[in-house]
């Protein structure tokens, strides 16, 4: 059983109440312990009693309630930053937070020549406006849910997802060369190409289309996005419901 030693987890908090209360009873026994040698052996006992249920009483109830207020206030702020990071209509990640991951990734990177690799794709829902017109902004609302849920379904725990426009979304690929790229591409197009939409008819009204880019070299954001997304736009002048793909 793994022991969560997080701000978050409930380890600290039982862990600090009794740490400092054996301190605040070790510091009143050795304070005290000045005045033992002019007392009884009765006397030192009942000091000793003092020295150690006085703090046990009233310092560990205090650290204890101090210490879970702390914890309250880490997973407060946990829930928050979780709540900033998160598209709330789709529940991947916002533009900002996905842009500042994949950053985060390429900057190592530059570091640690193993991380030189990777794959990033732009996945845009076709005809989207269409969808919003016929059926109305609600179903909009579900379409893009369903092609999230569908990106998240079929990544791997290390790939990062974010929705990076209205109805555009971003993943990263970390150390995934050009060929898995493809296959992880093609698989969510035939996947959000073959889900019956709106679910209680048998029309089937969404695609994507993916650019994308593969990359084994230094590179920066700016790079990558620029190169998936004119990827993205020869997609779109091929027909739609494809996958584009390019290599640094």
């Amino acid at each position: 059983m793994k022991i969560d030693t997080s701000p978050t987890g409930s380890f600290r908090v039982i862990a600090g109440t009794i740490s400092i209360t054996l301190l605040c009873v070790a510091i009143a026994v050795f304070v005290d312990s000045f005045n033992f040698t002019n007392l009884t052996e009765d006397a030192i006992r009942r000091s000793l009693l003092v020295d150690i249920f006085l703090p046990t009483f009233l310092a560990a109830p205090l650290l204890f309630f101090l210490l879970r207020k702390v914890q309250q206030l880490a997973i407060s702020h946990r829930e928050l930053s979780i709540i900033a990071s998160t598209d709330s209509l789709t529940a991947v990640l916002n533009r900002g937070a996905f842009t500042l991951l994949v950053e985060s990734y390429l900057a190592k990177a530059e570091e640690q020549a193993a991380l030189r690799s990777g794959s990033l794709l732009v996945i845009d829902a076709d005809h989207f406006k269409e969808i919003n017109d016929s059926l109305g902004h609600q179903q909009g609302d579900e379409a893009l849910k369903i092609i999230a849920q569908t990106i998240k379904g079929t990544l791997r725990q290390a790939d990062i997802v974010g929705r990076i426009g209205g109805e555009e979304f971003g993943v990263f690929l970390p150390g995934a060369a050009a060929a898995e790229a493809f296959e992880v591409a093609e698989r969510i197009r035939d996947v959000i190409r073959n889900t019956v939409f709106p679910l209680e008819s048998n029309r089937c009204l969404l695609s994507v289309s993916i650019g994308g880019v593969s990359f084994n070299r230094r590179s920066s954001y700016d790079e990558l996005f620029s190169r998936a997304d004119s990827c993205l736009y020869a997609a779109k002048e091929k027909g739609r419901d494809r996958v584009d793909l390019a290599y640094l």
